[in-house]
């Protein structure tokens, strides 16, 4: 009887044990499971926060890079700006430099002097009040002479330098104001100039 009871608590505990064993390892079994799609779900949100990273670094990178480009774009018309107002106010001093009462004398005679007859015999010259007085003290004088045209030195108000002439009583003009001659020059320079600054 003793020997029936030790088998039989042999038996429960062999029983007892292959059960613990196998709870065991279906417990086992379920925390792989469970692990491996923990670590599969981790994977598949690291893969997207990356791409999320990737992507926003690529739009701060076009925005950066936009940003640059349209401030060296910005920075280069402000520097053409400048360089061509410069260049106005450079020509434009030397006009007035250059266009001496002397220098306006010679030019106005050497125009009317070789003007066409056809161009008509009745010229009106428009300068400034200082350049009028300086030029009638002689020389108009000695060039109605030579050239036996009527001309006629008028003060008008706008032109600091350089003159305007006519030579049919004012209905055209050719205009070698300093403004006009320096607006002129500039323009021709400006595509130079431009070329100049895009090969920089």
């Amino acid at each position: 009887m003793a020997q029936e009871i030790k088998d039989l608590i042999a038996k429960i505990q062999a029983e007892g044990v292959r059960a613990a064993e196998e709870k065991a390892g279906k417990i086992k079994a379920e925390a792989d499971l469970a692990a491996r799609k923990i670590i599969a779900d981790a994977k598949i949100q690291a893969k997207e926060i990356i791409e999320q990273a990737n992507t926003e670094t690529k739009r701060l990178e076009d925005s950066t890079l936009s940003s640059l480009k349209q401030a060296g774009r910005d920075l280069l018309i402000s520097l053409r700006k400048e360089i061509s107002s410069m260049l106005d106010r450079l020509i434009k001093a030397d006009m007035h430099k250059a266009l001496t009462v002397e220098e306006l004398a010679g030019i106005i005679g050497t125009l009317i002097k070789n003007a066409p007859l056809s161009l008509g015999s009745e010229i009106i010259v428009s300068l400034s009040q200082h350049d009028k007085e300086k030029l009638e003290k002689g020389f108009l004088k000695q060039l109605v002479q030579e050239t036996r045209k009527q001309i006629i030195l008028k003060a008008a108000e706008g032109i600091n330098s350089g003159f305007v002439i006519s030579f049919d009583a004012g209905k055209s003009i050719f205009d070698f104001s300093a403004q006009a001659l320096a607006e002129y020059i500039s323009g021709s320079l400006r595509p130079e100039l431009a070329k100049i600054i895009k090969s920089e």
